[in-house]
Protein backbone atom coordinates (compact mmCIF):
# COMPACT_ATOMS: atom_id res chain seq x y z
CA UNK A 1 0.00 0.00 0.00
CA UNK A 2 1.46 3.61 -0.74
CA UNK A 3 0.97 5.97 1.69
CA UNK A 4 1.86 9.91 1.64
CA UNK A 5 2.39 11.49 5.00
CA UNK A 6 2.37 15.65 4.98
CA UNK A 7 3.50 17.53 7.68
CA UNK A 8 1.78 20.67 7.25
CA UNK A 9 3.43 24.52 7.41
CA UNK A 10 2.69 27.63 5.27
CA UNK A 11 6.70 28.10 4.49
CA UNK A 12 7.61 24.14 4.23
CA UNK A 13 5.08 21.38 3.57
CA UNK A 14 6.87 18.24 4.52
CA UNK A 15 6.01 15.19 1.98
CA UNK A 16 6.98 11.71 2.14
CA UNK A 17 5.93 8.75 0.07
CA UNK A 18 6.52 4.71 1.89
CA UNK A 19 5.05 1.73 0.20
CA UNK A 20 3.79 -0.26 3.14
CA UNK A 21 4.31 -4.33 2.19
CA UNK A 22 3.12 -5.94 5.66
CA UNK A 23 5.48 -5.84 8.11
CA UNK A 24 8.31 -4.06 5.60
CA UNK A 25 8.41 -0.43 5.01
CA UNK A 26 10.00 0.78 1.76
CA UNK A 27 10.85 4.70 0.68
CA UNK A 28 9.53 5.80 -2.68
CA UNK A 29 10.29 9.68 -2.36
CA UNK A 30 10.07 12.63 -0.43
CA UNK A 31 10.54 16.38 -0.16
CA UNK A 32 9.08 19.46 1.15
CA UNK A 33 6.54 21.94 -1.00
CA UNK A 34 7.98 25.76 0.12
CA UNK A 35 5.78 28.56 -0.67
CA UNK A 36 7.11 32.13 -1.22
CA UNK A 37 6.79 34.49 1.67
CA UNK A 38 6.20 37.58 -0.87
CA UNK A 39 3.21 36.56 -2.22
CA UNK A 40 -0.18 36.84 -0.17
CA UNK A 41 -1.75 34.18 1.95
CA UNK A 42 -3.86 33.22 -0.50
CA UNK A 43 -1.68 32.68 -3.15
CA UNK A 44 0.66 30.92 -0.86
CA UNK A 45 -2.33 28.22 -0.02
CA UNK A 46 -2.51 27.85 -3.27
CA UNK A 47 0.57 27.14 -3.89
CA UNK A 48 0.00 24.22 -1.40
CA UNK A 49 -2.58 22.97 -2.80
CA UNK A 50 -1.06 22.71 -6.22
CA UNK A 51 2.10 21.21 -4.46
CA UNK A 52 0.16 18.86 -2.65
CA UNK A 53 -1.85 18.10 -5.78
CA UNK A 54 1.44 17.66 -7.85
CA UNK A 55 3.11 14.81 -5.04
CA UNK A 56 -0.61 13.15 -5.42
CA UNK A 57 -0.06 12.97 -9.16
CA UNK A 58 3.45 12.03 -9.77
CA UNK A 59 3.20 9.45 -7.05
CA UNK A 60 0.22 8.01 -6.77
CA UNK A 61 -0.94 7.09 -3.06
CA UNK A 62 -3.85 5.39 -2.00
CA UNK A 63 -3.98 6.86 1.27
CA UNK A 64 -2.76 9.85 3.00
CA UNK A 65 -1.96 11.00 6.93
CA UNK A 66 -1.48 14.46 8.09
CA UNK A 67 -0.06 15.81 11.09
CA UNK A 68 -1.89 17.90 13.51
CA UNK A 69 -1.52 21.02 14.27
CA UNK A 70 -0.41 22.15 17.64
CA UNK A 71 -1.11 25.53 19.22
CA UNK A 72 1.40 27.85 19.97
CA UNK A 73 2.43 31.04 21.57
CA UNK A 74 1.39 33.38 18.76
CA UNK A 75 -2.47 33.26 17.68
CA UNK A 76 -1.62 34.53 13.99
CA UNK A 77 0.91 32.00 13.56
CA UNK A 78 -1.68 29.68 14.70
CA UNK A 79 -3.99 30.48 12.67
CA UNK A 80 -1.81 30.83 9.55
CA UNK A 81 -0.16 27.33 10.18
CA UNK A 82 -4.10 26.37 10.17
CA UNK A 83 -5.38 27.96 6.87
CA UNK A 84 -2.19 25.74 5.79
CA UNK A 85 -3.25 22.44 7.12
CA UNK A 86 -6.75 23.14 6.01
CA UNK A 87 -5.29 23.12 2.30
CA UNK A 88 -2.93 20.34 2.86
CA UNK A 89 -6.31 17.95 4.17
CA UNK A 90 -8.23 19.14 1.57
CA UNK A 91 -5.77 18.46 -1.80
CA UNK A 92 -5.46 14.42 -1.01
CA UNK A 93 -9.27 14.46 0.27
CA UNK A 94 -10.46 16.03 -3.37
CA UNK A 95 -8.50 13.56 -5.20
CA UNK A 96 -10.73 10.84 -3.58
CA UNK A 97 -8.15 9.93 -0.61
CA UNK A 98 -8.91 8.95 2.46
CA UNK A 99 -6.64 11.10 4.98
CA UNK A 100 -6.21 10.33 8.60
CA UNK A 101 -4.19 12.69 11.16
CA UNK A 102 -2.12 11.77 13.83
CA UNK A 103 -1.04 14.02 16.80
CA UNK A 104 2.88 14.74 17.19
CA UNK A 105 2.80 13.05 19.94
CA UNK A 106 1.66 9.78 18.72
CA UNK A 107 3.87 10.11 15.61
CA UNK A 108 6.86 10.28 17.56
CA UNK A 109 6.21 7.52 19.86
CA UNK A 110 5.66 5.51 16.39
CA UNK A 111 8.89 6.31 14.57
CA UNK A 112 10.95 6.92 17.87
CA UNK A 113 9.03 5.09 20.66
CA UNK A 114 9.02 8.12 23.19
CA UNK A 115 6.33 10.69 22.65
CA UNK A 116 8.82 13.39 23.82
CA UNK A 117 11.15 12.79 20.69
CA UNK A 118 13.33 15.59 19.66
CA UNK A 119 13.64 16.58 15.68
CA UNK A 120 17.28 15.00 15.53
CA UNK A 121 16.26 11.46 16.68
CA UNK A 122 13.40 11.22 14.61
CA UNK A 123 15.13 11.53 11.44
CA UNK A 124 17.63 9.32 13.08
CA UNK A 125 14.81 6.57 12.78
CA UNK A 126 13.20 7.58 9.83
CA UNK A 127 16.33 6.80 8.15
CA UNK A 128 17.00 3.16 10.09
CA UNK A 129 13.35 2.49 9.14
CA UNK A 130 13.83 3.55 5.29
CA UNK A 131 17.29 2.11 5.18
CA UNK A 132 19.27 3.65 2.25
CA UNK A 133 16.59 6.74 1.77
CA UNK A 134 18.39 10.68 1.49
CA UNK A 135 16.24 12.32 3.42
CA UNK A 136 14.96 15.99 1.99
CA UNK A 137 15.58 18.18 4.97
CA UNK A 138 13.65 18.10 8.60
CA UNK A 139 9.77 19.32 7.06
CA UNK A 140 10.85 15.74 4.84
CA UNK A 141 11.60 13.54 7.56
CA UNK A 142 8.55 14.61 9.89
CA UNK A 143 6.50 13.53 6.76
CA UNK A 144 7.91 10.58 6.57
CA UNK A 145 7.75 9.60 9.74
CA UNK A 146 3.81 10.48 9.59
CA UNK A 147 3.85 7.83 6.98
CA UNK A 148 5.49 5.72 9.00
CA UNK A 149 3.06 5.75 11.72
CA UNK A 150 0.05 5.56 9.67
CA UNK A 151 1.15 2.17 8.44
CA UNK A 152 1.83 0.97 11.77
CA UNK A 153 -1.98 1.73 12.66
CA UNK A 154 -4.36 1.56 8.96
CA UNK A 155 -5.55 -1.44 10.78
CA UNK A 156 -6.50 0.72 13.54
CA UNK A 157 -10.22 1.34 14.16
CA UNK A 158 -10.06 5.09 13.02
CA UNK A 159 -7.99 3.42 10.09
CA UNK A 160 -11.00 0.81 9.28
CA UNK A 161 -13.52 3.98 9.97
CA UNK A 162 -11.69 5.28 6.78
CA UNK A 163 -12.22 2.36 5.10
CA UNK A 164 -8.33 2.09 4.44
CA UNK A 165 -7.27 -0.93 5.77
CA UNK A 166 -5.89 -2.93 3.08
CA UNK A 167 -6.27 -0.47 0.00
CA UNK A 168 -4.40 -0.95 -2.38
CA UNK A 169 -3.24 -4.35 -0.96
Amino acid sequence: MRLLGLDPGLRHTGWGVIEAEGNRLIHVANGAISTDSKQSLADRLVQLHEGVLRVITDWSPVAAAVEETFVNKNPSSTLKLGQARGVVLLAPASQGLPVAEYAARRVKQSVVGTGAAAKGQIEAMVGMLLAGCEIHGADAADALAVAICHAHHFNSPQARHLNIAGAGS
